[in-house]
């Protein structure tokens, strides 16, 4: 199925899920729309004293199918997600002109604020929680499976020769102010991500990671405020959209790095901390942690911030580039005393 750019009016989007939710015989109160950014959009109404939120999604079909199931296997295990509704022919996915929808249950709660100490354990906690939940998920026929298990060395590779290539492009035009920064400090980034590659080659990813899929956790990739909700006694995790199967690691290495990136440094007491928390609901190995350290050596946000430059030809701040980079030289002292 492929994907459409659409912009659709007020009343459009009222028909629209008029439509779909006949598919349900739901007959919606009080609807309202709550986000239209294109073919992403949400809608809320009560039905029968319950309130429901109808999601249109932007993915194809092959790839909605993977991640929906993967909820309903976190819901039907226990998991705090949202439930999902099936319509009268008993799917989980509603096709309405080549468009595809879900309905799922509204959870009454409050966005998690990960700015604030007591959110953000909660917020670690429900993670923690989630991953637990998420293994034994086998995904049906017709869906794209999407797994990032055993692939990090290639991905470390390719991430690293990208930056080697764009060296060479930054070389033949210096007086760029973008690309005098990137050369001033690509050098030891390269060095990290060598020192990266060939301790992950060392380490014992290849045993974590040698497992039937459905053994595996499976990572939101996004998580973070907004995407965790919480209640009077749970913390709840929604948009699934991009679930993947992977490492723990590649979740916590994400929150872990966004903070020290906010902080403008690392510490390694905050990664003792969020890893007592974590451990509340589901503990990691020894070499688990291996695996999270190694991940936090390579230079993901350096890459992230650089790529802008080279990748999406966007403008980046020198004073960033050079912000970034000396933020990945600091975590080698802080990572050193992490045994």
């Amino acid at each position: 199925m492929r994907l459409m750019k659409v912009t659709n009016s007020l009343s459009e989007l009222m028909d629209i899920a008029s439509h779909v939710l006949s598919k349900y015989n739901i007959v919606p109160q009080d609807i309202k729309v709550i986000q239209n950014d294109g073919l992403k959009s949400l809608w809320r109404f009560n039905y029968n004293g319950e309130t429901l939120c109808l999601k249109r999604l932007r993915h194809t079909l092959e790839k909605a199918t993977f991640s929906v199931n993967a909820q309903r296997h976190i819901y039907t295990k226990g998991g705090k997600v949202p439930k999902i509704h099936l319509n009268t022919s008993g799917e989980a996915i509603t096709i309405h002109n080549e468009q595809l929808f879900v309905l799922y249950e509204w959870i009454h709660g409050r966005d998690l604020n990960f700015t604030k100490s007591a959110d953000f354990v909660r917020g670690i906690e429900g993670l923690a929680a989630f991953h637990a939940m998420s293994t034994g998920y086998q995904a049906p026929e017709g869906a794209k499976i999407s797994t990032k298990l055993g692939r990090w060395v290639d991905q470390y590779t390719s991430m690293r020769n990208r930056m080697e290539k764009w060296k060479g492009i930054a070389s033949e035009n210096p007086s760029h102010s973008g690309y005098k920064t990137y050369l001033q400090y690509i050098d030891g980034i390269i060095a990290l991500c060598n020192q990266a590659i060939e301790q992950l080659e060392k380490s014992s990813y290849g045993q974590l990671t040698n497992k039937a899929l459905h053994e595996s956790t499976m990572c939101h990739q996004d998580y973070g405020s907004g995407n965790a909700i919480g209640t009077t006694d749970d913390v709840y995790i929604i948009d699934l959209d991009g679930v993947t199967y992977d490492l723990p690691a590649r979740d916590l290495r994400k929150i872990i790095g966004k903070r020290a990136e906010k902080r403008g440094k690392w510490e390694l007491d905050d990664i003792h901390n969020i890893l007592a928390m974590y451990n509340k609901n589901n503990l990691l190995s020894s070499e688990d942690k291996e695996v999270l350290k190694i991940d936090m050596l390579f230079p993901h946000w350096f890459f992230g911030t650089i790529k802008n430059i080279f990748a999406k030809n966007k403008s980046v701040n020198p004073g960033k580039i050079a912000k970034i980079a000396k933020l990945e030289q600091q975590k080698i002292a802080i990572l050193n005393q992490w045994h």
